[in-house]
């Protein structure tokens, strides 16, 4: 497979999973994804930013964030965020105590 192609289907899976996420399982919550997986939309919204900003494109927490999401974070938050359970916000203080 040669290297436009490859890239091509990555961004394909990419896309896949962004329209996963934000369509097909909005009820999902970023805390149990983090939980479970170590990532969650956020994450993706921040390496999506750190692509652009390494390839010369300023793009701060807030664009990287709309560009993900499709909309302001704060919309998104409003529409699909619920709040977190006490269990799931022990199990992200252990499993991410940096954070």
């Amino acid at each position: 497979m040669d290297d436009q192609t490859r890239i091509e289907i990555e961004a394909a899976a990419f896309r896949r999973l962004q329209k996963h996420l934000m369509e097909d399982r909005p009820d999902a919550q970023n805390i149990d994804m983090m939980n479970l997986a170590g990532f969650c939309r956020n994450c993706l919204s921040r390496w999506y930013q750190e692509a652009a900003n390494e390839r010369g494109i300023e793009m701060d927490k807030d664009a990287g964030r709309e560009a993900f999401y499709g909309m302001p974070f704060v919309k998104w938050r409003d529409k699909h965020q619920t709040d977190a359970s006490d269990a799931a916000k022990a199990a992200f203080a252990e499993s991410h105590p940096e954070k």
